[in-house]
């Protein structure tokens, strides 16, 4: 999965329209391979970050589970967690010598 899309099920508080949306562009900008379309692409591009969105949203709102809601300062300490993980293993492999 792409690292910059997040989690968006079970918070508190719920999650936002605007996380919605920026999940939404950052699938749309990965599959394109564009972070900023052309102007011939805009309508497009648009077009599918709305209806993304727009299926995100009804999803989450029909999820149900039984645990508790997470929290999105604890989810920000773990994410910065692995992220030092993955970059200890980098230095190891490259300083690593062969």
């Amino acid at each position: 999965m792409c690292r910059n899309i997040r989690v968006l099920h079970n918070f508190e508080p719920p999650t936002t329209d605007d996380e919605v949306r920026e999940a939404a562009l950052q699938f749309v900008r990965k599959v394109s391979g564009s972070t900023h379309p052309s102007r011939a692409n805009t309508a497009a591009f648009d077009r599918a970050i709305d209806e993304i969105a727009a299926a995100t949203r009804r999803m989450l709102d029909e999820l149900v589970t039984a645990a508790p809601p997470k929290n999105r300062e604890d989810q920000a300490v773990k994410g910065r967690e692995r992220h030092e993980k993955r970059m200890e293993r980098e230095v190891r492999i490259r300083t690593a010598t062969v």
